[in-house]
Protein backbone atom coordinates (compact mmCIF):
# COMPACT_ATOMS: atom_id res chain seq x y z
CA UNK A 1 0.00 0.00 0.00
CA UNK A 2 0.86 3.58 -0.25
CA UNK A 3 0.84 7.03 1.25
CA UNK A 4 0.50 10.16 -0.29
CA UNK A 5 1.40 12.79 1.67
CA UNK A 6 -0.40 16.05 0.29
CA UNK A 7 1.50 18.78 1.00
CA UNK A 8 0.86 23.09 0.09
CA UNK A 9 3.26 25.19 0.06
CA UNK A 10 2.97 29.11 0.08
CA UNK A 11 5.81 30.80 0.99
CA UNK A 12 7.24 28.78 3.30
CA UNK A 13 11.36 29.02 2.58
CA UNK A 14 12.34 29.02 5.83
CA UNK A 15 10.16 25.67 6.90
CA UNK A 16 10.08 23.76 3.89
CA UNK A 17 13.04 21.42 4.10
CA UNK A 18 12.82 20.35 7.81
CA UNK A 19 8.71 19.47 7.33
CA UNK A 20 10.17 17.34 4.31
CA UNK A 21 12.75 15.61 6.25
CA UNK A 22 10.17 15.07 9.11
CA UNK A 23 7.71 13.61 7.15
CA UNK A 24 10.16 11.13 4.98
CA UNK A 25 11.90 10.25 8.00
CA UNK A 26 8.50 9.23 10.36
CA UNK A 27 8.64 5.40 10.38
CA UNK A 28 5.00 4.33 9.24
CA UNK A 29 3.73 0.75 7.77
CA UNK A 30 3.56 2.20 4.46
CA UNK A 31 5.15 3.36 1.64
CA UNK A 32 5.47 7.28 0.88
CA UNK A 33 5.02 9.70 -1.52
CA UNK A 34 5.10 13.40 -1.15
CA UNK A 35 3.44 15.01 -3.65
CA UNK A 36 4.27 18.84 -2.63
CA UNK A 37 1.52 21.77 -4.23
CA UNK A 38 3.72 25.36 -4.71
CA UNK A 39 0.17 27.50 -4.74
CA UNK A 40 2.62 30.27 -6.53
CA UNK A 41 5.15 30.94 -3.34
CA UNK A 42 6.65 34.54 -3.78
CA UNK A 43 9.48 34.43 -1.02
CA UNK A 44 12.38 32.50 -2.82
CA UNK A 45 10.88 29.50 -1.82
CA UNK A 46 10.64 27.90 -5.31
CA UNK A 47 14.27 28.48 -5.44
CA UNK A 48 14.87 25.53 -3.62
CA UNK A 49 12.55 23.05 -5.32
CA UNK A 50 16.07 22.28 -7.65
CA UNK A 51 18.01 20.96 -4.41
CA UNK A 52 15.24 18.59 -3.71
CA UNK A 53 16.89 15.43 -4.98
CA UNK A 54 20.40 16.44 -3.49
CA UNK A 55 19.10 16.80 -0.48
CA UNK A 56 16.44 13.75 -0.02
CA UNK A 57 18.19 11.11 -2.70
CA UNK A 58 15.65 8.37 -3.13
CA UNK A 59 12.60 9.82 -1.55
CA UNK A 60 9.28 9.76 -4.10
CA UNK A 61 8.93 13.68 -3.85
CA UNK A 62 6.50 14.94 -6.70
CA UNK A 63 5.79 18.83 -7.67
CA UNK A 64 3.04 20.32 -9.09
CA UNK A 65 3.42 24.71 -9.25
CA UNK A 66 0.62 27.17 -9.96
CA UNK A 67 1.70 30.04 -11.79
CA UNK A 68 -1.31 32.37 -10.06
CA UNK A 69 -1.74 31.72 -6.35
CA UNK A 70 -5.53 30.14 -5.44
CA UNK A 71 -5.26 29.32 -2.00
CA UNK A 72 -5.07 26.06 0.10
CA UNK A 73 -8.43 24.75 -0.94
CA UNK A 74 -6.65 24.58 -4.77
CA UNK A 75 -3.60 23.02 -3.53
CA UNK A 76 -5.75 20.67 -1.62
CA UNK A 77 -7.67 19.60 -4.65
CA UNK A 78 -4.38 19.96 -7.07
CA UNK A 79 -2.81 17.47 -4.88
CA UNK A 80 -5.57 15.31 -4.42
CA UNK A 81 -5.66 15.03 -7.96
CA UNK A 82 -1.60 14.21 -8.24
CA UNK A 83 -2.01 11.65 -5.39
CA UNK A 84 -1.34 7.95 -6.56
CA UNK A 85 -1.76 6.43 -3.03
CA UNK A 86 -3.97 4.04 -1.35
CA UNK A 87 -4.35 6.47 1.58
CA UNK A 88 -4.22 10.20 1.11
CA UNK A 89 -2.77 12.55 4.09
CA UNK A 90 -2.72 16.18 4.09
CA UNK A 91 -0.07 18.02 5.82
CA UNK A 92 1.30 21.43 5.92
CA UNK A 93 4.69 22.98 5.42
CA UNK A 94 5.12 24.89 8.29
CA UNK A 95 6.08 23.22 11.87
CA UNK A 96 2.36 23.42 13.29
CA UNK A 97 2.05 19.87 12.92
CA UNK A 98 4.52 16.98 13.55
CA UNK A 99 4.35 14.11 11.23
CA UNK A 100 5.67 11.97 14.50
CA UNK A 101 1.53 12.26 14.59
CA UNK A 102 1.32 9.98 11.51
CA UNK A 103 1.29 6.27 13.16
CA UNK A 104 -1.53 6.90 15.08
CA UNK A 105 -3.80 8.99 12.33
CA UNK A 106 -3.07 5.91 9.96
CA UNK A 107 -4.07 3.22 12.58
CA UNK A 108 -7.96 2.94 12.53
CA UNK A 109 -7.81 3.02 8.78
CA UNK A 110 -4.77 0.26 8.74
CA UNK A 111 -7.23 -1.50 11.08
CA UNK A 112 -9.78 -1.47 9.09
CA UNK A 113 -12.18 0.70 11.12
CA UNK A 114 -11.96 3.17 9.69
CA UNK A 115 -12.29 5.66 5.54
CA UNK A 116 -11.76 8.92 7.26
CA UNK A 117 -9.06 10.27 10.68
CA UNK A 118 -8.95 13.82 11.72
CA UNK A 119 -6.30 14.42 13.73
CA UNK A 120 -8.07 16.51 17.00
CA UNK A 121 -5.33 19.60 18.72
CA UNK A 122 -8.27 18.95 21.17
CA UNK A 123 -8.29 15.94 22.69
CA UNK A 124 -5.54 14.04 23.59
CA UNK A 125 -2.44 14.90 26.00
CA UNK A 126 -0.50 15.63 23.51
CA UNK A 127 2.02 19.15 23.95
CA UNK A 128 0.28 22.23 22.69
CA UNK A 129 1.66 25.82 22.35
CA UNK A 130 -0.21 28.03 24.11
CA UNK A 131 -1.31 31.06 21.81
CA UNK A 132 -4.33 33.08 20.89
CA UNK A 133 -7.45 32.43 22.94
CA UNK A 134 -9.87 34.19 20.13
CA UNK A 135 -8.43 32.16 17.52
CA UNK A 136 -8.65 28.82 19.66
CA UNK A 137 -12.53 30.34 20.76
CA UNK A 138 -13.20 31.11 16.67
CA UNK A 139 -12.08 26.80 16.29
CA UNK A 140 -14.47 25.76 18.48
CA UNK A 141 -17.27 28.00 17.38
CA UNK A 142 -16.75 26.61 13.69
CA UNK A 143 -16.55 23.39 14.83
CA UNK A 144 -20.10 23.67 16.58
CA UNK A 145 -21.36 24.84 13.54
CA UNK A 146 -20.10 22.36 11.59
CA UNK A 147 -21.56 19.81 14.25
CA UNK A 148 -24.62 21.44 14.12
CA UNK A 149 -25.44 21.14 10.48
CA UNK A 150 -23.06 17.36 9.64
CA UNK A 151 -24.97 15.60 12.61
CA UNK A 152 -21.16 14.76 13.82
CA UNK A 153 -19.60 15.00 16.84
CA UNK A 154 -15.86 16.65 15.91
CA UNK A 155 -13.67 18.57 18.52
CA UNK A 156 -11.81 19.79 15.42
CA UNK A 157 -13.58 20.30 12.23
CA UNK A 158 -10.80 23.07 10.80
CA UNK A 159 -7.67 21.01 11.54
CA UNK A 160 -4.68 20.56 8.95
CA UNK A 161 -4.40 16.82 9.80
CA UNK A 162 -7.15 14.97 7.74
CA UNK A 163 -6.43 10.89 6.27
CA UNK A 164 -8.74 9.40 4.02
CA UNK A 165 -8.86 5.96 2.17
CA UNK A 166 -8.48 7.00 -1.26
CA UNK A 167 -12.09 5.85 -2.44
CA UNK A 168 -13.56 8.76 -0.05
CA UNK A 169 -11.43 11.17 -2.41
CA UNK A 170 -12.82 9.46 -5.69
CA UNK A 171 -16.28 10.20 -4.67
CA UNK A 172 -15.97 13.55 -3.38
CA UNK A 173 -16.06 16.62 -5.74
CA UNK A 174 -14.04 19.50 -4.36
CA UNK A 175 -14.88 23.07 -4.99
CA UNK A 176 -13.43 25.65 -2.37
CA UNK A 177 -10.01 27.40 -3.42
CA UNK A 178 -9.28 28.88 0.05
CA UNK A 179 -9.73 27.48 3.47
CA UNK A 180 -13.32 27.04 3.16
CA UNK A 181 -11.71 23.18 2.07
CA UNK A 182 -12.21 22.41 5.43
CA UNK A 183 -15.65 22.74 6.21
CA UNK A 184 -16.44 21.61 2.76
CA UNK A 185 -14.56 17.69 2.98
CA UNK A 186 -15.99 17.56 6.33
CA UNK A 187 -19.86 18.54 5.52
CA UNK A 188 -18.84 15.82 2.18
CA UNK A 189 -17.36 13.28 4.70
CA UNK A 190 -20.75 13.71 6.59
CA UNK A 191 -23.09 12.98 3.29
CA UNK A 192 -20.94 10.02 2.37
CA UNK A 193 -21.76 8.32 5.58
CA UNK A 194 -17.88 7.64 5.46
CA UNK A 195 -16.74 6.05 8.93
CA UNK A 196 -15.20 8.85 10.70
CA UNK A 197 -12.28 8.74 13.31
CA UNK A 198 -10.53 11.72 15.72
CA UNK A 199 -6.99 11.09 17.68
CA UNK A 200 -5.28 13.46 19.66
CA UNK A 201 -2.24 15.46 18.18
CA UNK A 202 0.25 17.63 18.84
CA UNK A 203 0.27 21.24 18.04
CA UNK A 204 3.49 23.92 17.90
CA UNK A 205 1.27 27.36 16.46
CA UNK A 206 2.47 29.91 15.15
CA UNK A 207 2.27 33.85 15.64
CA UNK A 208 1.38 35.68 13.33
CA UNK A 209 4.89 37.17 13.03
CA UNK A 210 6.23 33.82 12.70
CA UNK A 211 4.18 33.25 9.28
CA UNK A 212 0.80 32.49 10.91
CA UNK A 213 -1.59 33.05 7.19
CA UNK A 214 -5.33 32.88 8.89
CA UNK A 215 -7.56 35.82 9.78
CA UNK A 216 -10.70 36.51 10.85
CA UNK A 217 -11.68 37.15 7.12
CA UNK A 218 -10.97 33.40 6.44
CA UNK A 219 -13.66 32.37 9.49
CA UNK A 220 -16.29 34.46 7.82
CA UNK A 221 -15.75 32.53 4.81
CA UNK A 222 -15.69 29.27 6.76
CA UNK A 223 -19.12 29.88 7.94
CA UNK A 224 -20.46 30.65 4.81
CA UNK A 225 -18.87 27.23 3.68
CA UNK A 226 -20.46 25.60 6.69
CA UNK A 227 -24.28 26.48 5.78
CA UNK A 228 -23.36 26.66 1.73
CA UNK A 229 -22.53 23.27 1.61
CA UNK A 230 -24.93 21.48 4.33
CA UNK A 231 -27.57 22.62 1.88
CA UNK A 232 -26.12 22.38 -1.57
CA UNK A 233 -23.11 19.89 -2.63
Amino acid sequence: MLLSIVMPVYNEKDTLFEIIRRVLEVPVELEKELVLVDDCSKDGTRGLYPQLAARFPGASIRLVQHEVNQGKGAAVRAGFAAARGDVVLIQDSDLEYDPKDYPKLLKPILDGRADVVYGSRFVGGDEHRVLYFWHYLGNKFLTLLSNVFTNLNLTDMETCYKVFRAEVLRNMRLRSDRFGIEPEMTAKVARGRWRIYEVGISYSGRSYEEGKKITWKDGLKALYCIVRYALAD
